[in-house]
């Protein structure tokens, strides 16, 4: 019996130091705002995350922590290391993606300075203009760079407003040839192949500096 009790502790011993191991391997973790943490079946979700369909999500960026001992994981907000953006920011980003209601947009920029990490938000017809939009073929198209205001992050998805004159295609780009097109008052002209095209510009269209990181 003693010897079957010292077996169990020294086994019981060598679990304890692998979880622990464990737990110090994954402890301190940087984690982006959705970024995938576990379930609950696996761990009790604490400060800094939030469930959904029962996966665990960072809800800051941080660094996280799953105790394995008290099965746990949480996110300690990092407050100066990473940059994202915020309701109210105002970015700057590439269009993916365009269809008739919304366009999908890459954003990369905040304040002149490159993110911590690339963000998608979507734009709505609804927030494009204060009059009223048909399509949102003729506000932006795919490879376009805009500059955009975080109205939302509702359901953990980035919202943009393009409402105020100062938001909109910061650099638009042929849909026919791919070269850059010069505001002129009849439209977008492309002096390469003399394409007219439409779109919602800012009124310093082609002035702003955006990173080659970025999207030009």
């Amino acid at each position: 019996m003693r010897i079957k009790a010292h077996t169990y502790l020294q086994k019981a011993k060598r679990e304890t130091c692998m979880n622990s191991k464990s737990t110090e391997q994954k402890t301190g973790q940087l984690v982006l705002p959705g970024e995938r943490l576990g379930v609950i079946e696996e761990f009790t979700p604490d400060a800094g995350t939030f469930v959904k369909d029962g996966v665990i999500y960072a809800m800051v960026v941080g660094r996280a922590l799953r105790d394995l001992a008290s099965r746990r994981v949480s996110v300690y907000p990092v407050v100066h290391e990473i940059r994202v953006p915020k309701v109210g920011s105002t970015v700057v980003g590439q269009v993916s993606n365009v269809q008739s209601e919304n366009a999908a947009v890459r954003i990369f920029q905040i304040g002149g300075k490159l993110l911590s990490g690339v963000f998608t938000g979507v734009l709505h017809i609804s927030d494009v203009h204060l009059r009223y939009v048909d399509s949102m073929f003729s506000v932006c198209k795919a490879g376009d760079i805009i500059r955009a205001k975080v109205i939302s992050l509702k359901n953990q998805v980035y919202h943009l407003s393009t409402k105020d004159t100062d938001l909109g295609v910061i650099y638009a780009f042929c849909s026919h040839c791919g070269g850059s097109l010069v505001s002129k008052r009849q439209g977008m002209s492309c002096p390469r192949c003399g394409n007219i095209e439409e779109r919602k510009t800012v009124f310093d269209y082609g002035k702003e500096l955006v990173s080659t990181n970025g999207g030009i």
